[in-house]
């Protein structure tokens, strides 16, 4: 369950749908002014602290940022200024180093994001190992009581022919029964959980409440939580890549998606390799470039004398369906 190592400051309890005390610190923030003498990229600037809203309670908003495309172009050169370089010279050198994966420059921009998400997407998000994360505590705090239930369109069965993957949506009583249990599980959860710490409206004078770090167990794993969560642009470009892929599961693939759409706001002539060389591209075996070739020069090759197996084959048919 959410855990952190000390207590989470004042901004981590800002929610999408803000109380007018939140509203005004976000309000204050975007208002406060600095004068810099770093790089900043407008489009971002005008993004900072708004919070983006995703699923049914959740949010990303950008808490701060360091670099731009010019950064990634300045540490690929090691040098200083512009000069008389134009942005074509600029972006063909960003190209190179995505198509090279010459990686190290796109490590020289940060970028620190405040998410709310449901803990079960927390959980997938966190296997990405390559950031700095802090998550709002459960030892600490008491959390809110936000479920995230699906919509009805994105309510399916499991898939027959993949693992990790659903299948046909649900429809009538089916998705109704699905829906009911989802809400009353949380319910009755949540309302176990206030009961534990006996710190709601009307707490009972007579009784101790449950360690919040021991209560906290009961809830369901579609309960909200909140982080800060800072990685470097290679390492959201490797996140953006896995999660903003349309075989992604929707509900961490929406949050990806909103931050694809800020990072082409932060560094969009990075972005754009992105898209071409790694969101949009494929990845061939020496073995499928070969049948490639062969296929190109008029040969018929089939799955059995291609020397791909099933699935490889699959794959590469999907994307070179050559007759």
């Amino acid at each position: 369950m959410p855990d952190a190592s000390h207590t989470p400051d004042a901004s981590h309890t800002q929610h999408a749908s803000h109380t007018h005390e939140q509203a005004a610190e976000i309000a204050e923030a975007r208002n406060r002014t600095a004068s810099t003498v770093r790089p900043t990229v407008p489009a971002l600037e005008a993004m900072l602290h708004q919070a983006h809203p995703i699923l049914d309670h959740g949010f990303v908003r950008i808490i701060d940022y360091m670099g731009d495309d010019a950064a990634i172009v300045q540490a690929a050169r090691v040098s200083y200024g512009r000069g008389t370089r134009r942005v074509q010279e600029d972006a063909g050198l960003i190209r190179y180093l995505m198509r090279h994966r010459h990686t190290t420059p796109f490590e020289m921009c940060e970028i620190k994001f405040h998410v709310k998400l449901p803990i079960f997407v927390a959980r997938q998000w966190i296997r990405h190992r390559t950031a700095s994360v802090n998550e709002y505590s459960a030892r600490y705090s008491i959390l809110d009581k936000e479920f995230y239930i699906p919509a009805p369109e994105h309510l399916a069965a499991q898939s027959t022919t993949n693992r990790q993957g659903r299948g046909d949506v649900l429809q009538g009583e089916e998705a109704t029964n699905v829906l009911h249990l989802l809400r009353d599980d949380a319910e009755r959860t949540y309302a176990n959980y206030a009961r534990m710490l006996n710190e709601g409206e009307t707490p009972d004078p007579t009784r101790r409440g449950l360690a919040r770090e021991l209560a906290r167990m009961n809830l369901t794993l579609n309960t909200y939580t909140q982080w800060y969560w800072k990685t470097n642009l290679h390492n959201l470009f490797h996140f953006l890549s896995l999660r903003a892929d349309p075989h992604a599961q929707y509900e961490i693939r929406v949050y990806a998606d909103a931050m694809l759409q800020m990072t082409e706001a932060w560094v969009p002539i990075a972005a754009a390799a992105f898209r071409d060389y790694r969101l949009g591209a494929v990845t061939l075996s020496a073995q499928m470039i070969t049948v490639l070739n062969r296929r190109l020069a008029g040969e018929t090759v089939t799955q059995e004398t291609s020397g791909l197996n099933r699935r490889e084959w699959a794959e590469f048919t999907a994307q070179f369906p050559i007759a």
